[in-house]
């Protein structure tokens, strides 16, 4: 049978005897798009955090987290295909799986490495035309979305919580980034070496965003934290915000862009 060979977005070669049909997934957000892809049958294996759909969640086999593998689970399923992410996977951990499997890697930082990831799996699982239309209905909802966009003028000064204990935030060269100068906000940790900076009551408050982002994932901020980021930046407006609209770039792009435009809409 005739090799395939594909390309991935670290630029690796990854060849194949044949359309694979048995794939484990450990990026969350490219999971669901995987199912959106109809590829119900070929996922055999996904993280404990690949909650959508919520069905498949409970009823796949589960291969640890997204950097925290479960190396024996994985050889028992047997994959001739595992997909991961540059960020969202333990470098070391992908470079052992990189040895025994074939691994296709994603490089995820602004919406047209979004659309090429989409295209590029769609075509190595055997699903172009599914991937399409995905793309072309995530590209029809930003449209709306730059619209509404067109008549925002000023630009706010943000920061966007990720973590607790420390506190960690969104800093340059993150997708989360990218959405936020793409939705006209100005985050104040733009120039920070780290791309996710730990950062502390002082810091914050010499930076005095005006609107703080508080994430759902992957630390679950609640109300009372609401409370305790107000003690610190009391001019601020805080709101607590869905971190899958933010931080997934599958399909579930499609339901960003409106959820954008209610956020926007509430400041």
């Amino acid at each position: 049978m005739s090799d395939y060979l594909y390309t991935d977005q670290m630029n690796r070669k990854i060849q194949l005897d044949t359309r694979p049909i048995r794939i484990i997934s450990l990026v969350p957000s490219q999971t669901e798009m995987l199912y959106d892809f109809g590829l119900d049958e070929e996922i055999v294996g996904q993280t404990k955090f690949c909650i959508h759909p919520n069905e498949k969640h409970q009823t796949k086999t589960i291969v640890g987290g997204t950097k925290n593998i479960d190396f024996e689970t994985i050889a028992k399923l047997n994959p001739d295909l595992i997909i991961g992410n540059k960020e969202e996977n333990d470098q070391k951990q992908m470079e052992y799986l990189m040895q025994h499997y074939k691994v296709w890697m994603s490089d995820i930082n602004n919406l047209n490495d979004a659309y090429e990831m989409i295209d590029l799996l769609g075509k190595i699982t055997g699903k172009p035309a599914e991937a399409d239309q995905i793309i072309y209905q995530i590209k029809y909802v930003f449209k709306d979305l730059e619209n509404y966009l067109h008549g925002l003028i000023d630009y706010k000064k943000c920061a966007y919580f990720i973590w607790r204990k420390p506190f960690m935030v969104a800093g340059n060269n993150t997708f989360i980034n990218y959405l936020l100068e793409y939705l006209k906000f100005e985050n104040v940790f733009l120039n920070d070496t780290e791309r996710y900076p730990v950062t502390n009551a002082a810091i914050l408050a010499e930076k005095n965003p005006e609107i703080v982002f508080l994430s759902s994932e992957p630390y679950p901020f609640k109300q009372k934290h609401i409370d305790e980021i107000q003690h610190i930046l009391p001019n601020a407006k805080i709101l607590l915000v869905d971190g899958e609209m933010f931080s997934w770039y599958g399909s579930r792009l499609i339901k960003s862009a409106p959820y954008f435009k209610r956020l926007l809409s509430m400041l």
